[in-house]
This record gives C-alpha cells, sequence and structure tokens, in this order.
C-alpha cells in the first residue's frame, strides 16, 4: 500500500515540475578603474572645495569607497573624522563644560562623531540637564 502511495505522488509530483532554463552566467568583477594623475588631483581639489564623496564617487564612475581610499593617499583630511590631536582637543573642551554640538561646530563635524570619539576615549557623556550618566 506504501508503495502505491508513494508511486502516485512521484507521477503527481513529476506532473507538476517545470522545467526551467539555466540562469545565465553572471558577469565576472570587472577590474577597479584606475584614475590618472590628473583626475586624482581632480578629485582632490574637488573634494577640498566642498564635494561629497557620493558626489564624487558619481562623477568618476566608482565606488564611494574607492574616493575615501584616494583621499587618503592623498593624505587629505576627511571632512567629519577626528585626528587624535582633534579627539585631545574635543575632551578638554567637553570637560570645560562645552556641548558636543559647539564641539562639533569647532572641529569641523557633528556632534554626533564628537560624541562617538568621546566614547571611544572613556568620556561620560552627560544628559541634557548636564547630569552624567
Amino acid at each position: 500500500m506504501q508503495v502505491r502511495t508513494l508511486e502516485a505522488l512521484v507521477r503527481r509530483l513529476a506532473a507538476t515540475v517545470t522545467i526551467t532554463t539555466p540562469s545565465p552566467e553572471r558577469a565576472k568583477p570587472r577590474r577597479a578603474r584606475q584614475l590618472s594623475e590628473q583626475q586624482v588631483d581632480k578629485l582632490t581639489a574637488a573634494y577640498q572645495a566642498g564635494d561629497t564623496v557620493y558626489d564624487l564617487a558619481e562623477r568618476f564612475k566608482i565606488n564611494r569607497k574607492t574616493v575615501s581610499d584616494i583621499l587618503h593617499r592623498a593624505g587629505v583630511q576627511i571632512r567629519g573624522r577626528l585626528a587624535p590631536d582633534q579627539v585631545d582637543e574635543a575632551v578638554r573642551l567637553y570637560a570645560a563644560g562645552w556641548s558636543l554640538a559647539r564641539i562639533g561646530v569647532t572641529l569641523d563635524t557633528t556632534a554626533n562623531t564628537v560624541r562617538a570619539r568621546l566614547l571611544d576615549r572613556g568620556v561620560r557623556i552627560r544628559d541634557p540637564h548636564g547630569h552624567t550618566r
């Protein structure tokens, strides 16, 4: 009885199976586009003039991470990131009672970036009323 039931199930299954064509092969990864020295100079100048990494990635048709890598290799200070001496200054200013927002404006970054770097240094963050947590 079980064998007949299994055979019937196999026949029904075979009737419902549709043959599909295999999916096309994936495109092979391309080699990263290399920018010329002149393009790197234009990219760094545009970033220093205020263009974002995302704008530059679109303009030069490269990944935003590649833009960041190029800027790092060129020795360009990335906006929003704080150098170790800037973090030292942020710690000093915060201890002096400055707000995260005020420090961010002073160091040309965001309050969230300042907060993250202070936490990295083990600084206890005050609540909006000035009490440490």
